[in-house]
């Protein structure tokens, strides 16, 4: 897996290239965990990726975690099929902000 980044002043996007899965989710927890301090909004766009395990979940709750109790948010962009019902499958759906 690729990952992309920007960074706009306290705006973060991840742009995850590939699969998220058990051996990769850790690479993402580590690029996003290094830029939560200062961020406010964190984006992910899985634009190019089309598979997001378990771990991936457990990452991405982990952020969302974070960033509220420092007043920011997280959003989820262009999610493919297979996310959007991982998402769905765990009630997750309902807690992130998806786009």
């Amino acid at each position: 897996m690729k990952i992309d980044t920007k960074r706009n002043g306290t705006e973060f996007t991840v742009l995850p290239d590939g699969e998220v899965n058990a051996v990769t989710a850790k690479e993402l927890d580590e690029v996003i965990v290094k830029e939560l301090p200062g961020t406010k909004l964190l984006i992910l766009d899985f634009e190019k990726c089309d598979y997001l395990s378990s771990a991936g979940l457990r990452v991405l709750l982990a952020a969302y975690k974070e960033l509220k109790k420092s007043g920011g948010r997280m959003l989820l962009r262009n999610l493919g099929e297979y996310i959007t019902e991982a998402l769905e499958a765990t009630g997750l759906d309902g807690v992130f902000d998806i786009q």
